[in-house]
């Protein structure tokens, strides 16, 4: 088959290394943050070039008012306090489950032999015998806890490095746009970094530490680890669902009795929701994607591990080219990095209009150079040929058409990033459109905003059918789990883009709340109308890669449950496609239904205060905030299970009642029809939201005509967007956590499924 250049003691230095060098670069990042100061004697020699032309350019933007950063410095701790309280309430419920689910798994996969502790049967070569299926359900059982506890640790750490840096942000958009894009961003890449490098960093421990005691038992070893993608995605689920229904709930409220019905600005102090609503970008878009995106590394990781254990490379104990999936997202790690200096270091921003093409330079960039990079981790790690499993036989594979295989998904990601950013961004056509279609009422911005969103969908599946035809016919299952590795291997920088957006939304409602100057709310509207365009690419990310991971977890599960081929003209597995091709839409309707519900308790809270509270309109009395947020975390907790249910305990049951070949269908209809919702869900809300911001910041001739701020256009342009908040923010990018989450718990529990599943139809 041919030599590995790089040795296994190369690849046990590489990873943990670029593991590490990811960790001290997001810590870099944030000691820059931290050196603007939320204090009233912050200095203002920091950033003078020239001394006093400098200072005098800072005071004419109000640097020398410190009763404006003393207000910023309260409003962030309100905010921080906030979304800290959200998600010690969510996580006491999670944790709830976390344990609860822990033990399922372990009497499930437990039960498979009896509870025996004598060695059985491999699966996939029965000449040899493995370690018990008991040995299984433990080590499952422990990589679900460690998955979703560094879930848990990612979203909360990505939460809090955003919240200290919102009112940073404001506070340097009063020296220019350029200054408040840095910090926005450099805090944006302390969560990517964090995020990408403690994944893999506890997942290769994880891989140690079970080798400990599977030694060459190599297919148990990585079939136990799967625990892992599953503990990460059930946690993510929880976290999109909680907090896509908290921020879009104060969202709603917010926006209907402020804008609509009192017609006073976005994130106005006087609305009693405004800080719930700051909190809710932190606890959905922050927390709720770091989980995601985790959960989705994490599977695909998985995924990669447990077909390459059954093939050459397991069989043949090839610890370099086993960890190839590990070693790709290691030096994504290294790509990113020198991506991110690209936007913080070697290029400044000096105008508005550089904003998003310094964004869309860092996806282009990031996807060039990772190309050159997996190209060399291909050469040195993978020997010149070798075999991988294809459903019950060995395909022979050259480690160029593995190379392709990542390529062709990286580069998908790229287009997709692309795609979703014409659909969503201001800048170009179809949001125009929307915007120009409010001219005429809400009903005709509804009608095009849908037709926007689903003509999204188009392009980006046939890139993810492309890269699916590529990547099978190189390398079967192995090549669509490492494209799904590829579309993440840029995490970092997916994710720094992404936590950008969220940040900057809040940099300026804390503008708006602290009472500055109108421009230095247009340049923080501007980083924010960049944001929301950026968020929804993360989203198409996220969605494109969930396709990729759950259909490559799809075919583990296929093999590891012993079908032989998974036929739509049998009985058993149409139904199961009808029925998991309409679980994405009972998904939906459950969390739109939850958000229109505390949204409901929103708004008439909100209401009440205006209404009881003397002067808070004219502004000489303080809304109480605290209520608003005690009404949002209170009902989200509440509203996440009821879906996180249906998602969690859906595969469980057909499995068991139904059998594993009722299981396929239901997991291939899920991905089918849950990627196109999810897709024109987020792009719909997107396009929503940019047209209102696009009237709103009537920077061409045609905006003008539609604005300004309280006309018919504008308010008919609010009412899409309140629409399309639900959309993009709580259904949308909690679909992909189903496919890829029904996909990892039906692999987890598939010796079971096999073993004892299909109840049903035994008895019948």
């Amino acid at each position: 088959m041919g030599v590995v250049l790089l040795p296994d003691l190369g690849t046990e230095i590489i990873v943990p290394a670029c593991a590490v060098i990811g960790i001290v670069f997001s810590l870099i990042q944030w000691y820059i943050v931290s050196q603007v100061k939320l204090s009233p004697d912050s200095g203002l020699g920091n950033n003078s070039k020239n001394g006093i032309a400098e200072s005098l350019i800072e005071e004419k933007e109000g640097l020398n008012d410190h009763s404006v950063v003393a207000k910023c410095a309260e409003i962030q701790n309100a905010i921080s306090e906030g979304a800290t309280s959200f998600l010690y309430t969510e996580y006491q419920y999670v944790g709830i489950f976390m344990v609860a689910f822990a033990v399922l798994i372990f009497l499930f996969l437990g039960s498979v032999e009896g509870f025996s502790t004598s060695s059985q049967e491999c699966t996939y070569d029965k000449t040899r015998r493995c370690k018990p299926a008991l040995a299984t359900a433990i080590f499952s059982t422990v990589s679900f806890l460690l998955g979703a506890v560094t879930s848990l640790a990612s979203g909360f750490l990505g939460m809090k490095i955003a919240t200290y840096a919102n009112a940073r942000t404001t506070l340097e958009a009063r020296k220019g746009v350029g200054k408040a894009f840095i910090v926005a961003f450099r805090s944006g890449a302390v969560m990517g970094f964090l995020l990408a490098a403690n994944g893999l960093l506890v997942l290769y421990i994880a891989i140690l530490l079970f080798k400990l005691y599977y030694g060459d038992d190599w297919e148990g070893l990585f079939e136990a680890i799967t625990g892992y993608g599953l503990g990460g995605s059930s946690m993510a689920l929880f976290g999109r669902v909680g907090g896509g229904i908290y921020t879009k709930a104060a969202d709603v409220g917010a926006d209907l009795v402020g804008k609509v019905e009192r017609n006073i600005p976005e994130d106005d102090p006087r609305n009693p929701a405004v800080i719930a609503d700051n909190v809710g970008d932190n606890v959905g878009d922050i927390a709720g994607m770091g989980s995601d995106l985790f959960g989705s590394y994490a599977e695909s990781s998985c995924a990669a591990l447990v077909v390459a254990s059954i093939s050459s490379f397991g069989i043949n104990h090839e610890f370099t080219a086993m960890l190839y999936p590990l070693l790709v997202s290691s030096v994504g790690i290294l790509v990113c990095l020198i991506t991110t200096l690209f936007a913080t270091d070697f290029f400044e921003i000096k105008a508005v209009k550089e904003i998003e093409p310094a964004l869309k330079k860092q996806l282009i960039i990031s996807t060039a150079i990772m190309t050159v990079g997996v190209a060399i981790v291909t050469w040195v790690a993978l020997p010149p040929s070798f075999t991988i499993f294809d459903f019950g036989s060995q395909k022979e594979v050259r480690n160029w058409q593995l190379f392709l295989c990542v390529a062709v998904g990286l580069w998908a990601g790229l287009i997709i990033g692309l795609v979703t950013e014409y659909y969503t961004s201001n800048a170009y056509s179809p949001v125009q459109d929307v915007a120009d279609s409010c001219k005429t009422g809400a009903a005709t911005n509804v009608i095009f905003g849908l037709a926007l969103g689903y003509k999204s969908v188009i392009i980006p599946i046939f890139a993810i059918a492309l890269s699916i035809f590529v990547s099978f016919s190189f390398a079967a299952m192995y090549g669509i789990a490492v494209a799904a590795l590829g579309m993440l291997s840029t995490i970092a920088t997916g994710l720094a883009i992404d936590a950008y957006g969220p940040i900057s939304d809040n940099a300026g409602g804390i503008a708006e709340m602290a009472g500055m100057s109108h421009r230095i709310r247009e340049r923080t509207d501007a980083l924010d109308a960049a944001g929301n365009t950026t968020a929804a690419i993360g989203k198409g990310f996220a969605i494109g890669s969930a396709a990729l991971v759950s259909l490559a977890l799809f075919g583990a599960f296929v093999s590891r449950a012993s079908i032989s081929t998974v036929d739509v003209l049998t009985p058993k597995v149409f139904i199961g496609l009808l029925v998991g091709a309409m679980l994405p839409y009972w998904f939906s309707a459950t969390t739109m239904k939850s958000v229109g519900s505390v949204a409901l308790k929103m708004v008439e809270g909100v209401r009440r205060q205006f209404n009881t509270i003397p002067g808070l309109m004219e502004g000489t009395a303080k809304p109480d905030y605290a209520n608003c947020v005690k009404i949002s975390t209170d009902a989200s907790i509440k509203e996440m299970i009821p879906p996180g249910a249906l998602v969690m305990l859906t595969p469980l049951i057909v499995g068991t009642l139904f059998g594993v070949e009722t299981l396929s269908g239901v997991l291939a209809g899920s991905l089918v029809s849950g990627v196109q919702i999810a897709i024109s869900a987020s792009n719909t809300g997107g396009a929503w939201d940019n047209a209102k911001k696009y009237i709103e910041a009537g920077s061409s001739e045609h905006a003008r005509q539609l604005g300004p701020k309280g006309s018919d256009a504008h308010k008919a342009a609010v009412i899409g967007d309140t629409i399309g908040d639900p959309l993009k923010d709580a259904s949308g990018p909690s679909l992909n956590i189903l496919i890829k989450l029904m996909a990892v718990e039906s692999l987890v529990f598939a010796p079971f499924f096999a073993t004892h599943g299909g109840l049903l139809f035994k008895i019948f």
